[in-house]
């Protein structure tokens, strides 16, 4: 999009700051992994950059993992303006319930990691192993953890409109986005 799409207004407010007031009420600590922490200064919560920088996405999730201060995380993306409490609410609460390390949605297009709950001490190791490998993709390491996902079905009952895993790539994905979220408040 040529800029840093989570600072983008989105409804009067930056994208990020509506994903953080989604997710908020779930979490005792709120962090953003980003490499440009300068831009991110106004929002009053901990900004840390990649500890292993380079390697994308993993790398944000390796970090995001290696710094909070809990056993049980939350990963949202930046960019997904419906993320649901709803649905990380009942997939921490299947995390404690079937002693997984990774409760992550499944959808028809994949996996969604950017939307799920990991257990630190298990994934943190399970990621290094697959960074020291040289393997960048986000879910390279889950052969190595205990993952459950959670399926279409469970997850309509709290996202009937398929909305919760929907990114922002394009400025029309933005105004989309917008229109739907005027409607739905």
């Amino acid at each position: 999009m040529g800029q840093d799409k989570a600072l983008l207004p989105f409804l009067g407010e930056p994208l990020i700051e509506r994903v953080i007031n989604r997710v908020g009420p779930l979490a005792d600590e709120i962090l953003i992994t980003t490499n440009n922490p300068g831009d991110y200064k106004i929002f009053n919560v901990p900004l840390f950059q990649d500890i292993l920088p380079g390697i994308g996405a993993l790398g944000g999730l390796y970090t995001a993992l290696s710094v909070c201060r809990y056993h049980f995380v939350i990963v949202v993306a930046c960019d997904m303006p419906f993320v649901n409490a709803d649905i990380l609410e009942m997939s921490f609460d299947m995390l404690q319930a079937k002693n997984a390390d990774v409760v992550i949605p499944k959808t028809a297009n994949g996996y969604e990691p950017f939307h799920a709950v990991y257990r630190r001490e298990t994934c943190l190791p399970a990621i290094n192993s697959a960074i020291q490998n040289g393997e960048k993709r986000l879910i390279s390491w889950f052969s190595k953890v205990n993952i459950l996902s959670v399926h279409q079905s469970q997850l309509l009952i709290h996202d009937p409109r398929h909305i919760a895993f929907m990114n922002l790539n394009t400025r029309q994905d933005f105004v989309n986005a917008e229109i739907l979220a005027k409607e739905l408040d």
